[in-house]
């Protein structure tokens, strides 16, 4: 049985030390939901405003080490995250600008690894072309197209994505 794929976006938020709210929250639902049961899991699941940090922290520690969930693979997890990304915004569930902007901060926090470099130029590339006809971020974008561009950079990402949560 493989994780929900919002498991990229939990790892990614235990890698850089997120403060646990509502998004991890649904995550333990969702993932109850999906056949994975575990006591710590259950009480995830279950958490309501306001959250301790701390207690919090222990017990999402304690349910990646019972789902062999880790988080020590930066690559892979910035990977699995904007595969996960990609394919909410291919599914239309968010938009293709709120991913860049994620993907972006990504770019930066990935150490300004090349895979997630057009990510970052064609964030802005999109918002210089609200305000402007001109932009200098990637070739040939202009307002008519940088939508259909966007659109076929996510799907060709796409074809490097395998998640793995190991």
């Amino acid at each position: 049985m493989k994780p929900i794929p919002s498991t990229a976006e939990i790892l990614v938020f235990k890698m850089i030390g997120e403060n646990v709210n509502k998004q991890w929250i649904n995550w333990a639902y969702e993932m109850l939901l999906a056949g994975f049961e575990t006591e710590n899991l259950i009480q995830l699941a279950g958490e309501l405003e306001p959250y301790n940090q701390f207690e919090l922290q222990r017990l999402t520690d304690k349910i990646f080490k019972e789902l062999n969930l880790k988080w020590d693979n930066e690559e892979q997890i910035y990977k699995n995250y904007a595969c996960y990304l990609i394919g909410q915004a291919l599914d239309g569930k968010i938009q293709n600008v709120n991913v860049l902007n994620i993907l972006k901060d990504v770019y930066i926090g990935a150490k300004y690894e090349p895979p997630y470099r057009d990510f970052y130029a064609l964030y802005y590339a999109q918002d210089d072309l609200r305000y402007s006809e001109n932009q200098w971020y990637w070739p040939g974008a202009t307002g008519e197209n940088i939508n259909t561009i966007i659109k076929e950079c996510f799907i060709k990402w796409t074809t490097e994505c395998e998640q793995d949560f190991g």
